[in-house]
């Protein structure tokens, strides 16, 4: 049975250190820099207020992983980093401190792979606003900036999006991603506006009594294509005077850090992004559509 008391983090610390001592025979090398990566984790938790190991930890373990990846630290040091606080997280499930091991939801950085810029916040505001929504163009864009970062869309999410696959009034957009696999992601206010005004002014109209299943479209009711979009965003960025090198990816992967570190559950933001592998598949399928609607409300800064 696992046990109902909660030690103090730097007590677990230091007994999972003289386990790796005593039993695993480690170096002193090799404990000198376990101990350096948990003696940082532990400040980090501290300054979070959190004091005690729970089996729901892992949206911390990402944030502290995001926190190091903004302090400068390679994917390497950042993978070494994670690699320990699993090690530990592993040895309070053998003791029987913790049931769950939740560090084993956090994957390692892709060394091989840089992650795209994200922008702040202010950055993403700035973008957003820089379409001139009074032309019909500028309505459109608008609209397809807001719901990329809104949803975390793909940028061949985003263009293949049928008008049959947006609710506006309820707030979600269904999205057939990769593999065929469909999920369905709530949007928020800002982008339901942006996406009516859009449709009511300037789709309905360009369309001249033509037909077309897209919802964002270019000459002749055709779908605006992935490189056209990615022009017309470097353009937008360019506008908005924000001189990191962003593309369409830049937005989706925004879009949850910026969940993330808001306070958003680490589960319910994979489900909205469509990351569902073999091992976490089954605890995906319990978050409710609600509760990521909710979650989506009181996280998203344009919620």
């Amino acid at each position: 049975m696992v046990s109902s008391n909660k030690p103090a983090l730097d007590s677990l610390i230091d007994q999972y250190l003289n386990y790796l001592l005593i039993e695993k025979g480690l170096s002193k090398t090799t404990l000198d820099s376990y101990s350096r990566d948990l003696l940082r984790y532990h400040e980090f938790l501290k300054q979070h207020d959190f004091h005690h190991i729970t089996e729901t930890d892992t949206a911390l373990i990402l944030k502290h992983m995001i926190a190091l990846r903004k302090a400068g630290l390679g994917a390497r040091s950042r993978a070494r980093h994670l690699v320990t606080i699993r090690g530990f997280y592993g040895f309070l499930v053998n003791e029987k401190i913790i049931r769950n091991d939740p560090s084993r939801l956090v994957d390692l950085p892709k060394l091989s792979l840089k992650l795209p810029d994200v922008l702040a916040v202010d950055e993403v505001s700035r973008l957003l606003k820089t379409p001139d929504t009074n032309k019909p163009l500028g309505a459109r864009d608008s609209a397809m900036l807001e719901l990329l970062y809104a949803a975390g869309l793909r940028v061949s999410e985003l263009v293949n999006l049928k008008l049959q696959d947006i609710n506006l009034e309820a707030g979600f957009v269904r999205v057939l991603g990769k593999g065929s696999k469909e999920r369905v992601v709530p949007i928020g206010q800002h982008a339901q506006t942006k996406v009516g005004f859009y449709i009511e002014n300037y789709r309905k109209p360009a369309l001249k009594n033509k037909l077309s299943p897209y919802l964002f479209i270019a000459r002749a009711g055709k779908p605006i294509s992935r490189q056209g979009f990615w022009k017309l965003l470097q353009r937008y960025a360019d506008q908005a005077q924000i001189y990191k090198k962003i593309s369409p990816h830049s937005l989706r992967h925004s879009f949850a850090t910026h969940l993330l570190e808001g306070g958003a559950d680490l589960r319910a933001v994979q489900v909205m992004l469509g990351h569902v592998d073999i091992s976490t598949t089954q605890i995906y399928t319990h978050v409710t559509r609600k509760h990521l609607k909710e979650l989506h409300q009181k996280f998203h800064p344009r919620g």
